[in-house]
């Protein structure tokens, strides 16, 4: 379960089963949401944020956050799962301590 950032206090991972398209989970305090990153020609062209089935959803001040990180982390956020999912690399999670807004 490769964990990718924190960001006050949210936690965005993998989950180390996954499988395409590309997404990431975005935790706090047992409530989930998911974000899939939407590739067109190898560029993001869109995100989706979802529930995860059986979890409650991220509040709307932790969705803001999660929207927040993953817009900015985006490219990012692919080039590590090619690194995690298709080289088998391991990741480095980042604690993210200053708004990317």
């Amino acid at each position: 379960m490769p964990k990718l950032y924190e960001y006050f206090g949210l936690i965005v991972m993998f989950y180390s089963n996954e499988h395409e398209p590309v997404h990431v989970h975005g935790k706090f305090q047992g409530r989930e949401s998911r974000a899939e990153i939407i590739l067109l020609n190898g560029v993001v062209h869109e995100i989706v944020y979802t529930a995860v089935a059986g979890r409650a959803p991220l509040d709307n001040n932790e969705l803001r956050y999660f929207q927040e990180l993953v817009a900015a982390k985006a490219d990012e956020i692919v080039a590590k799962w090619i690194d995690f999912f298709v080289l088998h690399k391991s990741v480095s999670p980042e604690r993210i301590t200053k708004r990317l807004k």
